[in-house]
């Protein structure tokens, strides 16, 4: 049990030298290791505030600066209490050290669980990288999902594929033109057809364009023909 502010501060002292050392070795492991200093330190700061006060962050970060690393100043402390205190909540699932550490610092800017659970699964699912995910926060991918999917993710439900479907879709103009027909829509759609595939979700494959079907003993011609 640690009991007094000189103990607190020499257990996340060690795990940061440790880190330190663990870090200057090229191996696969490393980031996660990573991951797990800055959790397993954001649970001890978030014990030694609830004893000492807020203040004991900025204590500390100068003793680290000094004896460990400069990178280690009130402003990482701060992020890897908060770190903890979001990752270690019940509504988050338990995926601690599945995602890179830049990853989980985009997401600790996030405020609703349900949005920071959403996100995990689709960085591990699409296999996105730091930029792809800030893009898609960005794009409120997750509010633009329907109410009743958002539903179904938070109590459990199966989904289905239309389920993922934004809305509204977002689709890139490059034309800088407001007055958008069908052909230029179609046009935009194209020019950007994975953006496109991404907005509909996991699941869908695209045939072509001005497919070629047969109705009767007359040729029709589907714009664009999705599977």
């Amino acid at each position: 049990m640690i009991d007094n502010k000189n103990n607190y501060y020499n257990e996340i002292k060690n795990k940061l030298i440790d880190n330190e050392v663990y870090g200057r070795i090229k191996d696969y492991s490393k980031e996660r290791h990573l991951v797990i200093t800055y959790y397993e330190v954001g649970k001890i700061l978030s014990e030694a505030g609830s004893h000492y006060g807020d203040d004991i962050i900025g204590e500390y970060s100068k003793k680290l600066m000094i004896e460990v690393g400069k990178k280690y100043n009130k402003r990482t402390l701060y992020r890897m209490r908060q770190f903890y205190n979001i990752f270690s909540n019940e509504k988050v699932s338990p995926l601690v050290s599945q995602l890179s550490l830049t990853h989980y610092l985009v997401l600790i800017s996030l405020k609703d669980y349900n949005e920071i659970n959403y996100y995990v699964k689709q960085v591990i699912n699409r296999k996105l990288s730091k930029r792809e995910l800030q893009e898609i926060i960005k794009n409120k991918e997750y509010e633009r999902l329907p109410n009743e999917t958002r539903n179904k993710m938070i109590n459990n439900e199966k989904e289905s594929l239309i389920d993922f479907i934004k809305e509204p879709i977002i689709i890139k103009n490059n034309i800088n033109n407001n007055n958008v027909s069908e052909k230029i829509l179609q046009k935009l759609i194209l020019e950007n057809i994975e953006d496109f595939m991404n907005e509909l979700g996991n699941g869908h494959a695209f045939v072509g364009s001005e497919y070629k079907i047969k109705l009767g003993d007359r040729y029709n011609y589907i714009d664009l023909l999705l599977y």
